[in-house]
């Protein structure tokens, strides 16, 4: 397999640095993308470096997850408007532990001489003292240097930016000179915007260490709509499911447009090229069915998530859209409950109107203000348009213990789109 010729014809490649194939073609290389533990999961805006890797270690070379337990102290200013918070050290190993154990979800840590690896670049920077960085790394770069880089302009245009960021790229640069001297790591990856602190690095390396090094960055992703990708109502879209429920996140990939999933599934999914162009053929005879979308989201979900809780991803999305029942309802998790129904009005009401019965009109009007009045409630249950549960009932129904989901809710629902939930406390 061919490294930058796979990240063409999936629409992956930005930058690269000439010599680059030439070095791929003529060795196992090793190279590296680093990340952000600023937070205690990944995110899908992560899965393009990633991604990177995975298609880096499939082409026979060995890949490098760089986490950044330093550089998470200063905060890399590519991209940002104003600086970062600083985190303390307990919070950021805490975050390096979670991204590690995800990032161990798509990379093969087990399979010999280009098995990946991960790194912590607080191990070399930890001794490194500020007079000898500066003496040792600072005097190999210029001022003019680093402020021609567009990280730098950019803030210096706006809000300004602290020594602390200024220096970060600084501090990058080392990374890649570091994995360079001690392991021989020719390459680093990363977004488009990226580009600048990435040279930083090989220009340590021909400066200082007087080698070569190389640099491959990777488009960063749009959605047709202007919208910023891996970004939903709720904020980002997490790796972590107790962040993004597996239905939620099943949910964003579907919802996307055709335009964008013709790109998502290239840059995505491993499946090849002849199978992603004969799943857009099927998809044009019927757009409506949205296989492509599914096709996508079934790929990212089981990857990420197991083969369960795409099953439950599937269930929960029959349940918003297709055909259900009260047992389908309650064999889903309560956090896959309220995902589904997020956004639906709540009503709390006390569990001990369920010990003799709550009747449904009741329920449907005074308990719970779903509907505005009894004789309101009564024409809905005429005309059969009201459902417990996903099951149709009439005006001689009584809510009891048995109806509820997890223990504490019922779900009250007219006509195709409007719900109410009951929350029994």
């Amino acid at each position: 397999m061919d490294f930058l010729e796979e990240l063409r014809w999936r629409g992956m490649l930005h930058d690269v640095m000439p010599g680059t194939d030439e070095q791929l073609k003529k060795e196992m290389t090793l190279g590296y993308v680093g990340f952000d533990p600023t937070a205690d999961s990944l995110h899908i805006g992560n899965l393009v470096p990633i991604m990177l890797l995975v298609h880096f270690q499939r082409a026979g070379h060995k890949p490098i997850a760089l986490v950044g337990g330093a550089t998470g102290m200063v905060g890399d200013p590519s991209g940002k408007s104003n600086e970062r918070n600083m985190l303390d050290l307990d919070t950021l190993n805490h975050n390096l532990a979670c991204q590690k154990a995800q990032l161990q979800k798509f990379l093969d840590f087990d399979c010999g001489e280009n098995a990946a690896e991960i790194v912590n670049n607080y191990d070399w920077f930890k001794d490194i003292s500020f007079l000898d960085f500066i003496r040792d790394v600072g005097k190999h770069i210029t001022v003019n240097y680093m402020m021609a880089k567009d990280s730098v302009k950019k803030r210096l245009d706006g809000n300004g930016m602290s020594f602390t960021e200024f220096t970060y790229q600084l501090v990058q640069g080392y990374d890649f000179y570091h994995l360079w001297k001690e392991r021989n790591c020719l390459l680093q990856f990363g977004g488009s915007d990226q580009w600048g602190n990435i040279v930083t690095g090989t220009e340590l390396v021909r400066r200082k260490g007087g080698g070569q090094a190389f640099a491959c960055t990777a488009t960063l992703i749009t959605k047709s709509d202007g919208s910023k990708f891996g970004k939903s109502e709720g904020g980002n879209v997490w790796i972590d499911p107790k962040k993004t429920s597996p239905y939620k996140f099943y949910q964003y990939w579907l919802n996307a447009s055709d335009e964008d999933a013709k790109k998502y599934i290239r840059i995505f999914t491993l499946k090849d090229q002849e199978s992603i162009e004969a799943i857009e053929v099927e998809h044009n005879k019927s757009p409506e069915m949205r296989i492509l979308q599914k096709a996508l989201a079934e790929d990212i979900t089981l990857r990420i998530h197991g083969e369960e809780a795409l099953e439950m991803a599937h269930k929960a999305s029959n349940i918003l859209f297709g055909k259900s029942t009260a047992e389908d309802l309650k064999s889903i998790s309560e956090d896959d409950f309220l995902s589904i129904f997020s956004g639906v009005p709540q009503s709390e009401i006390s569990m001990n109107e369920l010990k003799e019965g709550l009747g449904i009109i009741d329920a449907l009007s005074a308990k719970s203000g779903f509907l505005k009045s009894n004789g309101e409630a009564r024409r809905a249950l005429k005309e059969n348009s009201i459902s417990v549960n996903k099951t149709k009932v009439n005006d001689q129904y009584t809510l009891g213990a048995t109806d509820l989901l997890s223990q504490r809710y019922v779900l009250l629902q007219r006509g195709k789109k409007s719900y109410c939930i009951l929350k029994f406390a």
